[in-house]
């Protein structure tokens, strides 16, 4: 008995692990869900029956580009959600990925984009409609249009090349680009994605982004960085016309306690010092914030910011004595 309940067991956590990589994916083949799960693709067979069977509609096809795909429902499958639940669950989402309730944007984003696999068509005008009435005030993260960030969640989950107009200059040029990761900072949401146009990897602000569209040309993922760690220095120093780096004597942890993760990267160098790496459009006052950390700190780069360093001292020496 101990051993049919064990089996049943295996067999309920193996079906939920396929329905999260259906959710994660447009496409995937036999093969490559039985090397995921680590069974046969006979087995992987009987375990799309059975999302079937529990109301989950898994489309198959065959040939070149052909795989399991989980399509939207036309009733949400069982034990997930009634239809009102469903649309103030999305709604709410979408409120917390476009409005950007602090610390929420991205969490609700990934779940919206589960969500939106198997939300019936049928209540996808109700959504958008009741979504329209929401509005914030105050500050936060700068707020986008809750479609967008979907348009751009879909295209990077299903693989597919998107296109969108963004600021170049005084103009507005059209971008065309493989997306890879939708990354969330403490004020504004943003792409990361290949341009290729420019041939190489760039972020994007997604507020600044105009008639955004996803195409059906699906593309193969290539070798990327990281993501968030990619924007942040983009964002923290890279987009600034003079970066600084210091070796500050005092532990990571606390450092970015200290600094916003929009405005410095900050590595660790060991447990009693760190690494800050910042930009701005002068020196003078990115050398200020990280002397208001209140911290004994080196310029290592640039040259030019150590001589500024000892002229200001004098100037303050000079203050001090009188």
């Amino acid at each position: 008995m101990d051993a049919v309940s064990g089996e049943e067991r295996r067999t309920t956590e193996r079906v939920l692990t396929l329905l999260g990589l259906l959710q994660q994916r447009r496409v995937w083949t036999g093969p490559e869900l039985a090397d995921r799960l680590g069974v046969t693709p006979r087995t992987v067979r009987r375990d799309v029956e059975r999302l079937r069977t529990l109301g989950y509609q898994v489309l198959a096809s065959q040939g070149v580009g052909g795989g399991y795909q989980l399509a939207p429902g036309q009733d949400l499958p069982p034990l997930l959600l009634d239809d009102e639940e469903a649309i103030a669950t999305s709604v709410s989402l979408l409120a917390g990925a476009g409005g950007a309730v602090a610390g929420a944007g991205d969490a609700a984003l990934r779940a919206l984009a589960k969500l939106d696999r198997v939300l019936p068509t049928r209540l996808r005008h109700e959504v958008r409609t009741l979504s329209g009435s929401v509005e914030f005030f105050g500050g936060g993260r700068t707020p986008v249009d809750p479609e967008v960030l979907m348009t751009l969640a879909r295209a990077c989950r299903d693989e597919v090349e998107a296109g969108f107009g963004y600021p170049s200059g005084s103009k507005v040029r059209r971008r065309r680009v493989e997306p890879y990761r939708l990354v969330a900072s403490d004020r504004r949401w943003y792409l990361f994605a290949y341009d290729l146009d420019r041939d190489d990897w760039r972020s994007f602000r997604v507020d600044r982004m105009t008639d955004v569209s996803a195409r059906t040309w699906r593309f193969r993922p290539r070798p990327a960085p990281d993501a968030a760690a990619y924007v942040q220095e983009s964002v923290a120093s890279r987009v600034y016309p003079h970066q600084a780096r210091f070796l500050v004597h005092a532990p990571a942890d606390t450092v970015r306690a200290q600094i916003p993760a929009s405005a410095a990267v900050v590595h660790r160098r060991g447990k009693e010092f760190c690494e800050v790496l910042s930009g701005g459009g002068n020196l003078d006052f990115v050398l200020m914030h990280v002397l208001l950390l209140g911290h004994d700190f080196e310029v290592l780069d640039p040259p030019e910011l150590r001589r500024r360093c000892r002229v200001l001292a004098e100037r303050l020496s000079s203050a001090g004595g009188a």
